[in-house]
């Protein structure tokens, strides 16, 4: 086939690619960008695998098909709780498979120059190792298998840049000598600075280091691209890298941080002793902060009623929604709440904060999973000069993202972030778990102010509590 046909083929697959990325600007249209998305990837399997040639084409089928067939496994298995952790786990996975290939390939060239494709194979290998390890504490972190805190090891920053620096020097001197020499503890060696460096990273940060790992991932597979000579892989890899860029400078301009300072991991004393990491991981939620005071006392008097009130006198109400929503699978509750309340006229709206929950995005796909209507969605910087003329702001299992800590203590790991200003609203009515602090280990100073409501505990039985008091009668 001339060249000509392989490049209309691959612009084409391309063309596709970006028409389902394009679609995902939109809840209404993701779903069909989505499908889009995923046809361009498997048009770019089938095209991979015919130029290949390969001796053993059924072989290669198979193992194919039954990496199919784990991934839609797990991919229907999943809660919407445990997405984050999912995504993170992809990550790693990419960036192990671009690891792969790329020690393959640097053993097939051999010893040589310093070429552009050798050079992006070494690219690939070292990076798609420390995208493996990164993302696995990552997705050990949000799933509660390791402390979600900052670990913090003597001299953390220092040892992570000498391992990284040296994975480097081996791997580029494994090219000119013998590359299965040096190549593997190089790769070693790249895996465990990617590990030093996630580790270091936690609480509020842990959309930012998501993004990021999304990028590597893209850089990875683009490099490895280079090596085997594939446009297809080149261009998915490279857009895979700019997106997930661009959504990490996103994700840190929301908190007001400078991206160098998130990479540079929490400044604070040596926190890590052997196994602590891994100490009660599982008995503390994914959403527990470190050790914080005792709950408040229960109230001397129920504050269902005084809830409802407030809610039946509102004209205007304000939901914002977090990640204990999800925990409690809350969501549908708030969902019926909404539509309730918008029939008997009362305004309602979702503010959704941009790191709400543990990714990005995590609030309007679990929004979305409870058919909420995606007009009554309005992000942060849109509903903040609504908040002080609003009668209601309902907070359904969110902490940070409304602590007024943030914009009046400084000195802590939330100072600076710019917040949804629910404590400006008439009334606050809080659907949390608990007074405990949220993932960044501060108090929320929303919690005593005089006019909040606290509905303590599961917020789908709190939520269902007021979903009953709004029973059509």
């Amino acid at each position: 086939m001339s060249q000509i046909l392989h490049l209309l083929l691959d612009l084409s697959v391309i063309a596709i690619l970006l028409g389902g990325i394009q679609r995902f600007n939109s809840p209404v249209s993701a779903r069909f960008g989505n499908r889009l998305a995923s046809l361009a990837l498997a048009l770019g399997v089938v095209l991979a695998l015919w130029r290949a040639g390969t001796a053993h084409p059924l072989l290669l089928a198979a193992a194919t098909l039954a990496g199919a067939a784990v991934g839609w496994r797990l991919a229907m298995r999943v809660t919407m709780v445990q997405i984050p952790a999912m995504v993170a786990f992809q990550h790693g996975a990419g960036g192990l498979a671009a690891a792969l290939v790329a020690y393959v390939e640097l053993g097939v060239a051999g010893q040589g120059a310093l070429d552009a494709g050798r050079l992006s194979g070494l690219a690939g290998l070292l990076i798609g190792a420390a995208t493996f390890s990164g993302s696995m504490i990552a997705a050990a972190k949000l799933s509660g298998r390791v402390r979600p805190t900052p670990l913090i090891l003597p001299g953390h920053g220092t040892a992570t840049a000498a391992v990284l620096v040296v994975s480097l020097v081996a791997g580029t001197w494994a090219l000119r000598i013998s590359p299965e020499a040096l190549l593997v503890p190089a790769a070693l060696l790249a895996a465990a600075g990617g590990a030093l460096f996630a580790v270091r990273i936690g609480g509020a940060d842990m959309p930012v280091l998501i993004s990021f790992l999304n990028a590597t991932a893209g850089l990875a597979a683009a490099a490895c691209g280079i090596i085997l000579k594939d446009r297809l892989l080149i261009a998915f890899g490279a857009t895979v890298a700019a997106s997930g860029s661009i959504l990490t400078r996103v994700m840190c301009h929301a908190m007001n941080r400078r991206t160098a300072k998130v990479f540079a991991g929490h400044q604070g004393e040596v926190n890590w002793r052997p196994f602590d990491m891994f100490h009660k991981a599982q008995a503390a939620p994914v959403d527990s902060p470190p050790p914080a005071a005792a709950p408040a006392p229960k109230p001397a008097t129920d504050p269902l009623p005084a809830a409802v009130a407030a809610l039946e006198a509102a004209r205007r109400i304000v939901i914002v929604p977090g990640y204990g929503m999800a925990l409690a699978q809350a969501q549908f509750n708030v969902a019926s709440l909404a539509a309730r309340w918008t029939a008997i006229g009362k305004s309602v709206k979702f503010a959704i904060h941009p790191v709400a929950g543990r990714m990005p995005g995590h609030m309007h796909v679990l929004l979305a999973e409870a058919d909420v209507n995606y007009d009554l969605l309005h992000e942060m910087d849109a509903v903040n000069p609504e908040l002080g003329d609003t009668d209601v702001v309902l907070v359904v299992g969110a902490c940070d993202v409304v602590n007024p800590a943030a914009v009046q203590t400084e000195g802590t790991p939330i100072s600076g972030m710019p917040i949804l200003e629910a404590h400006l609203a008439r009334t606050v009515i809080v659907c949390n778990l608990d007074r405990q602090p949220g993932y960044s280990g501060v108090a929320n100073l929303l919690y005593d102010d005089p006019k909040t409501i606290l509905l303590l505990g599961d917020a789908q039985q709190t939520t269902a509590s007021l979903l009953a008091a709004f029973a059509p009668q």
